[in-house]
Formats: structure tokens, sequence, C-alpha cells
């Protein structure tokens, strides 16, 4: 059985629904909550090869923040790439929420049922 860590904000409620169906499931699992315990630029880089995504793609884009930042505006190019992580790093009210990680390198966005569920899938074999 392959360790899990969720990224959670407890006041999201997608995040609430999906460890609410971890525990139901009974996974073995790690909280991260990530906006008192930023993840770094490098674990962001990381988590987005696990998740196959670009940072643009996790960038909570309606976020107060984002706006101020012009987020939307910015290029999404391998040249920006960079800059949009560290955004993500300095303002990790950024990131969508929840993202699971597993030990074995995958990682999924779960905002849904079926997302859960297949990381569930992935560290239960």
């Amino acid at each position: 059985m392959l360790a899990m860590e969720i990224w959670v904000n407890p006041a999201c409620s997608k995040c609430r629904s999906a460890v609410s169906l971890l525990d139901a499931e009974g996974a073995s699992y790690t909280v991260r909550r990530y906006l008192e315990d930023p993840p770094s630029a490098a674990e962001i880089t990381e988590v987005l090869a696990w998740l196959g995504l670009e940072p643009w793609d996790i960038t909570r884009t309606q976020e107060a923040v984002a706006k101020e930042l012009g987020v939307r505006e910015w290029p999404r190019t391998p040249q920006e790439r960079q800059r949009w992580i560290d955004a993500l790093a300095a303002h990790p009210k950024l990131i969508q929420r929840p993202i699971i990680t597993a030990d074995d390198g995958s990682a999924v966005v779960g905002r849904t049922e079926e997302a859960v569920r297949t990381a569930l899938a992935r560290t239960q074999g």
C-alpha cells in the first residue's frame, strides 16, 4: 500500500469531501494544510510532473491575489513557466485543491469523487 498526502484547505468543501471519502474507504494518508505549510517551488514542479499538468492548469485565477498579480494575462509559455510556479509558491492560495499525491510519483487534483477514487485505486494496488 502506497503512502498518500492530500493538500487541503479546511475551508474548502471539495477538500472536506475528498478527506471524507478517503476516511470512508479506510485510506492511510497525511494531511498537508498547504496554506500553513506551503509547498516550495521545487515541490510544485515535482507535483506538476506527477500530474502531467502545467502550472497555469492548477492556478485559481479567480482568487483576489490572482487578480492583483494579473495572472490571467500572463503568457502560458515554457519561458513563463517558472514565473507561474514561483507565484504558486509565494501565494499558495492560488493552488487548485485538493491535490492528492502518492509515493509512486502519481498525483490527482481531487475535485471529484472519481478523481479521489483514481488516487485510491492507484495506492491500493
